[in-house]
């Protein structure tokens, strides 16, 4: 009955302890932790950035730069071999993935194909297991042969400069001396790289976005550089700009004397004459070498310093550089002098990397974020704690000891996994504390049932437990899957938010079948009552008996009818997307002084011919959020869009926090949460099919779809931004819907073996007014913490917490009034359940014989 052996005592307080262990950490100081015995746990959850600032950049390797190099390379090996062979040649040129060569002599075709064989020989990728792949394929038209780059060996390219790229950004990254740098690879051709705490996130974009190639080339004297630009360069020479501001043009020699691969060493330091920063660099044996023959043949004549196509300086050669090393002048500030030995030490990236989504929050904004997250948090708890004294008395004290240890066991897990901690991961911690007494709810009402039924009380407790499992089990799997969903098909916060919704779910299930049945079972013993504790003041609903079927046509039509207006607001005014689904920046400034002038930002905007921009109070009269429509020319003009910006504002406001959405990124994450909800909707129509009948898994269906519209109608009529955590919501909105439809769901099955002739409506009131408790009190929780959520959490959650307040509200509803009748339209039987139990109970093997 309630016995608990002492092992399972043991492993309930051993968990507990376990878990506060675990967790203590993140209330300690790093000195505090620092004086800690070397066995204790140290490790604290690892705060998201919108937590404590930083940066979140996913770049893309641009395939043009492989393709063009790849064409280049190509061309070059073309006319060396056929050079070295002897054959004479004409129309060597490259275009898109083909270069074409036309041999002049027609009898010479074959052994031109023959000195260009190596070209069209398959490349092994992935070592001795990995196969090969075919990169260049030959077409032969006569005397005119064409080399094709294929599909294939570009994306190999691709791939393995992804790799050295991944390499090249931790190398830069890592020269800024940021503590715990995120770098990891996404599908192809993405990198994402996450940077908590950076103070300077301009700095580290302007260190990712440069190529760093560095070469060493001659400048081209046979001309006047102004004669080149206006008529036509020798075919050996380029005219190429400084990075002066004007820009001085040079005419430069396109073979590089020597490249930035031979560099071993760069560093930024002070020239002892002019004590200008200087940056010094020292070469290689081989380049020592090439560098020294180069300067001994050149004395007199400048050279230039090329980075990324662009002169930094081109001093003249006084006399021969022999010793493998110089030192690069150019104007540089000392932070410029830094950075360039940054890039010139990690070594140069096999192809642009371009900036398409940027996420950056102030230090100070993450603080704030922390501060208003605690006290939301600490609001919420105090909600739910009084709810349940107030409501279960010394049942309630058992509950919130659970509710206390549950939300001990979330950071527990969070700390040991390593799991990233966001500001809608709080939400997400703050929603479980309102469903998590969801669970205890199940188990008392099913206990106070049993005991009015007039079983004793030991009976009741057991009865109450081992039915409200089953329950309980369906109602939180339906919200496990929608955070699953969200998991896989995420990013950033919102996955945060899916792991901490989930990790909640299970430590849910896990304390109300532990601790709170451990927690009764040990009251039982030590009080051994003959009746439930009086503190229990629920019983206000049993004498309900509310014939909530009755007007199931009037709720339905108005359901049906504001569905209907919701759709057509939908597709007639539209929602208002955020950059998450239509590209742009999102700027939260902060005036230095005073209050913020929203009017002259827009004036000082306006003059930057960005188009459409927006300025609006947010949260206090010191504070603005700008957005600004996505811009023309891909992520390049959005990253441009953004420079300007600071350029005007920097002197007056603070940078609290930027979001740029490039167009590819906004374009992918709106398939993504088109697929995430349709998933998550297809997950669960199949295991409540599983689980129940097809009349319950069409009813549950239709009723989330009902919840899904009002709250899309919803962010149309207040005109609500509509981002990506907007999808988190819903999923969230989803789940919770469907935890109330199921457990109702769950009473119906039950009535409809027990009463086989109780006409269908008449059954579900009754089924519905049997569960009226648990889901007033389990709405009135839930309510009450993301209400406390939504008044303190801050504005930058305030929409995802709206949203999921209109949730709860309309998902109770659509329980009762929507998920209820379709059962009755889709004419359910009690029969079916009869039938199904027969089978149930047949022996599997043998018969019987009359």
């Amino acid at each position: 009955m309630l016995y608990f052996s002492r092992w399972k005592t043991f492993f309930i307080w051993f968990t507990v302890l376990v878990s506060v262990l675990v967790a203590m950490p993140n209330l300690l100081s790093d000195e505090q932790l620092e004086a800690l015995p070397s066995w204790m746990p140290s490790k604290k959850v690892t705060l998201g950035l919108d937590l404590q600032g930083g940066s979140h950049i996913m770049l893309k390797i641009e395939k043009a730069d492989i393709v063009k190099e790849r064409l280049e390379t190509t061309v070059g090996d073309i006319r060396a071999a056929l050079r070295d062979a002897g054959i004479r040649y004409t129309g060597l040129s490259g275009v898109g993935q083909q270069v074409q060569v036309r041999i002049t002599d027609a009898d010479k075709v074959e052994a031109a194909k023959e000195a260009l064989s190596s070209l069209t020989a398959p490349v092994s990728v992935g070592g001795l297991t990995g196969g090969s792949i075919q990169e260049v394929t030959l077409q032969e038209d006569g005397t005119l042969l064409r080399f094709n780059l294929t599909d294939a060996g570009i994306d190999y390219r691709a791939g393995s400069a992804l790799t050295q790229s991944m390499e090249v950004v931790r190398r830069r990254v890592d020269e800024l001396g940021t503590t715990e740098p995120m770098i990891q690879r996404q599908g192809n051709d993405r990198i994402i790289v996450q940077v908590p705490g950076l103070q300077d996130p301009q700095r580290l974009k302007s260190l990712l976005n440069q190529t760093a190639k560095l070469s060493f080339h001659m400048v081209d004297m046979s001309m006047p550089v102004t004669e080149a630009i206006n008529g036509r360069p020798p075919a050996n020479a380029e005219v190429l700009y400084s990075q002066d501001d004007p820009a001085v043009p040079y005419l430069v020699e396109k073979r590089a004397l020597v490249s930035g691969e031979n560099l071993v060493d760069a560093q930024a330091s002070f020239n002892q004459q002019t004590n200008e920063p200087v940056v010094t660099f020292r070469f290689d044996s081989k380049g020592a070498q090439r560098f020294a023959q180069a300067t001994q043949e050149n004395v007199g004549r400048p050279f230039a310093i090329v980075l990324d196509d662009q002169v930094i300086s081109a001093p003249v050669i006084r006399e021969p550089i022999i010793g493998g090393s110089g030192q690069i002048s150019g104007n540089f500030s000392v932070e410029g002098a830094n950075d360039l030995a940054v890039l010139l030490r990690a070594g140069a990236l096999p192809a642009t990397l371009t900036v398409v989504e940027e996420r950056t929050v102030g230090p100070g904004l993450g603080q704030d974020s922390i501060n208003a997250g605690i006290f939301a948090s600490g609001i919420g708890a105090i909600f739910v704690v009084l709810f349940m004294l107030g409501f279960y008395g010394s049942f309630g004290v058992m509950a919130n000891i659970a509710l206390t240890a549950n939300i001990v066991m979330i950071l527990a897990v969070l700390s040991l996994i390593g799991s990233t901690l966001t500001l809608p991961g709080i939400a997400g911690i703050v929603l479980t504390m309102g469903m998590a007494v969801d669970s205890n709810v199940l188990v008392y009402e099913r206990i106070r049932e049993e005991a009015k039924s007039g079983r004793s009380l030991v009976q009741s407790i057991e009865i109450g437990f081992n039915k409200a499992f089953a329950t309980i089990v369906d109602a939180n799997l339906t919200t496990l899957i929608a955070a699953a969903v969200l998991f896989f098909l995420g990013s950033g916060p919102v996955k945060g938010f899916a792991v901490t919704l989930a990790i909640g779910i299970i430590t849910t299930v896990f304390t109300a079948f532990t601790m709170t049945r451990w927690l009764v079972a040990v009251w039982f013993r030590w009080r051994r009552p003959k009746h439930l504790p009086k503190g229990i003041r629920t019983g206000m609903f049993d004498a309900q008996n509310i014939r909530f079927m009755a007007i199931r046509r009037y709720t339905f039509g108005i359901a049906g009818a504001l569905a209907l207006a919701s759709m057509v607001g939908f597709f007639t005014v539209g929602l208002n997307l955020g950059i998450d689904f239509q590209g742009g920046s999102i700027i939260e400034v902060k005036a230095r002084s005073g209050a913020a002038d929203i009017g002259e930002i827009r004036d000082r905007l306006s003059e930057l011919n960005l188009g459409e921009v927006q300025a609006q109070g947010f949260g206090d009269p010191s504070s603005v959020l700008i957005r600004i429509q996505a811009q023309e020319g891909g992520e390049n003009a959005e990253q441009s869009a953004i420079t300007l910006v600071r350029g005007e504002l920097e002197d007056a406001y603070e940078f609290r926090r930027v979001e740029v959405v490039g167009p590819a990124v906004s374009g992918e994450l709106t398939q993504t949460a088109t697929i995430g909800v349709a998933v998550s909707l297809l997950f669960i129509l199949v295991y409540i099919w599983f689980r129940f009948e097809w009349q319950f898994a069409v009813g549950s269906i239709i009723a989330t779809l009902h919840d899904v519209i009002l709250t899309l109608g919803l962010f149309v009529l207040l005109g609500i931004e509509f981002n990506l955590t907007s999808i988190a919501a819903i999923l969230t909105i989803i789940g919770y819907s469907l935890n109330d439809t199921v457990v109702v769901y769950d009473r119906m099955r039950e009535n409809l073996r027990r009463y086989k002739k109780m006409p269908l409506d008449v059954l579900i009131d009754t089924s519905i007014n049997q569960t009226l408790s648990r889901t007033v009190l389990t709405g009135s929780t839930t309510l009450l913490a993301l209400l406390a959520l939504y008044l303190f959490g801050g504005e930058v959650i305030a929409s995802f917490t709206l949203a999921m307040l209109f949730g709860v509200l309309v998902g109770t509803f659509s329980s009762i009034y929507i998920a209820a009748p379709v059962l009755i339209a889709f004419k359910l039987r009690p029969e079916t359940f009869q039938e199904r139990d027969a089978e149930s109970a047949r022996p599997v093997s043998g018969k019987v014989e009359a």
